[in-house]
């Protein structure tokens, strides 16, 4: 047995060393080297090297949930919401490259969002612009929305910036609101090409040109195309192909109107808008001086369809003998100035806003209209409000077809305090407000006996409602509150707190008010008049304002 075992066990270790020779024969096959990712320290945290390049990235983002109530003034058509429900989705990337001419950087920060309930949650301001489209079922329609938007897309390269960014104009923009109600420019999404320049001592300045879309207000108009409707609800498809603003196209001998047509209200790209901006940035703050030109204009008059009524001469009003002038382009223009001051001699983190602007022919940039809503002639946010607010740059005199600007002006101001660490708030307030061309609301008011009424037709469109101004020295001309000149005022304050690192758990609370600077106007509310009605001497209610509150509660988290 001993030497059966001892055979067995050399047996094994001949073997053994035969293999481990042909072993040592074969080919050795490498490990694919591993390409761990590198922390990128140049450009702050959380930025790494996309493997294999030397390009540092940032990726980030946030989760929103919001719960808005604000009780309606009326339960009408439209109206009686009292919640607003949204959750937001928002992703960020930032990559950065280092180069000879100095950092090239490309950031993107896509957007999305459910929203439901009270308008300024679900915004008629976004599905104006494309950001958004609402659900069209019976309980839904008005009241869901799904957003989407393409908020940040830039180039930045040797003092250019080229792409999706917020206007170069803006200063405070809202920076410590829920909300976002407070007057005051604030385009966060829109297209540019700029350069700036770096003077030193703290002092840079910035030439933009900026796509004038997310500028525009609509000129006035007294009538409203319908708009196409789908299904058995008559739900109405956003989709209207002019805005017919009347003008005279024919007068008798004592200069009577006796024939009119339509200009077609819708501006097209034309002209950008320029902006310049020189600001100021040191430790104890910033200060920034802004600018901006902003081009009006209009279609033709439009001549499909035929026109109504008759020439100077007794004709019957054809495209030949209706020749009105064309309506010339206008130049708007604002102004604005801003302070931001930090106050950490109170506490650390605290900071001072206050802002004030002027603008002709371009409300957008003084934005009157932040919490009513933007890019309408009359937004009704605010739900069975007794009027709602004109926002239009200019009216069309329906005399001489020709443009007239409106103005507008307002102040804000704004202060964030840090109660401890994880505990801060905000107050913030603003007044602003809107005033029409001298003579335009009287120019209009002349024409209002020529306005076509309902179920008047031209060019192909059904005009479903007029939004005229009435007849000068009558009742209903000076209760209307079409065209009047109004004022915004804003207040609020908000409490967050930050129990860790990015996570925010707050509430808001804000009041604001609209009304007219002068008189008293129709409440409309509860009661449609009609202008026979009120010249006829019934008895009518009028208000001068109306007033809203809102609370709002968020949880946000940024990573």
């Amino acid at each position: 047995m001993k030497l059966l075992k001892s055979s067995l066990l050399g047996s094994a270790a001949a073997l053994a060393a035969v293999g481990a020779v042909q072993a040592a024969d074969l080919p050795v096959k490498k490990a694919v080297p591993i390409e761990f990712v590198r922390v990128c320290s140049a450009y702050g945290a959380g930025f790494f090297y996309i493997p294999g390049t030397d390009t540092c990235l940032r990726l980030s983002g946030r989760a929103r949930f919001e719960y808005g109530y604000q009780a309606p003034l009326g339960r009408g058509q439209g109206n009686g919401d009292y919640s607003g429900y949204r959750g937001l989705a928002r992703i960020n990337l930032d990559a950065r490259t280092q180069t000879g001419y100095g950092t090239l950087r490309a950031f993107l920060r896509i957007e999305a969002a459910s929203r439901t309930g009270i308008p300024t949650v679900h915004s008629g301001t976004q599905i104006r612009i494309g950001n958004a489209f609402p659900g069209t079922g019976i309980d839904q329609y008005g009241r869901v929305e799904q957003y989407f938007n393409t908020d940040k897309a830039f180039v930045q390269f040797a003092g250019l910036t080229a792409g999706r960014a917020s206007s170069f104009f803006d200063f405070y923009a809202h920076d410590f609101e829920f909300v976002g109600g407070t007057s005051g420019s604030d385009v966060s999404s829109t297209n540019l090409l700029a350069y700036t320049a770096t003077i030193g001592n703290g002092f840079s300045a910035t030439l933009s040109m900026e796509d004038p879309s997310f500028r525009r207000t609509p000129i006035y108009s007294p009538t409203s195309a319908l708009a196409a409707t789908v299904g058995s609800t008559s739900t109405a498809i956003f989709g209207q192909a002019n805005s017919l603003i009347p003008v005279v196209l024919g007068v008798n001998a004592a200069g009577q109107p006796i024939g009119f047509g339509f200009t077609d209200g819708i501006q097209r790209n034309r002209m950008p808008d320029f902006v310049g901006v020189l600001r100021y940035d040191q430790p104890w703050g910033s200060a920034q001086i802004s600018a901006a030109v902003h081009e009006l204009n209009t279609g033709n008059v439009i001549t499909q369809g035929g026109f109504l009524g008759f020439n100077s001469a007794g004709q019957a009003l054809t495209a030949t003998n209706a020749v009105a002038p064309s309506t010339h382009s206008e130049y708007g223009w604002a102004v604005q100035g801003g302070l931001k001051i930090n106050a950490p001699f109170i506490a650390p983190g605290d900071v001072f806003y206050l802002q004030g602007a002027y603008a002709e022919g371009a409300q957008m940039y003084t934005g009157n209209g932040s919490y009513s809503g933007s890019y309408a002639i009359n937004p009704t946010s605010i739900q069975g409000a007794s009027f709602n607010q004109n926002f239009s740059d200019a009216t069309v005199n329906p005399f001489t077809n020709q443009l007239q600007l409106s103005t507008s002006f307002s102040v804000v101001g704004s202060f964030l305090h840090y109660w401890a660490p994880e505990w801060r708030s905000a107050v913030f307030a603003s007044y602003g407000e809107n005033t029409f061309a001298n003579g335009a609301r009287a120019a209009q008011g002349a024409y209002f006996g020529f306005v076509p009424g309902a179920g008047g037709t031209n060019a192909g469109s059904t005009v479903i409602s007029t939004l005229g101004v009435g007849t000068p020295g009558t009742r209903f001309y000076n209760l209307n509150g079409n065209l009047r000149d109004t004022y915004m005022l804003y207040a609020g304050a908000n409490l967050i707190w930050s129990p860790v690192k990015d996570l925010d758990i707050g509430v808001e609370g804000i009041y604001a008010q609209y009304g007219v600077q002068n008189g008293r106007v129709l409440d409309t509310q509860k009661f449609s008049y009609t202008a026979a009605q009120v010249n006829s001497g019934i008895p009518v209610k009028t208000i001068t304002s109306t007033d809203v509150f809102q609370a709002r509660f968020r949880v946000q988290r940024d990573f």
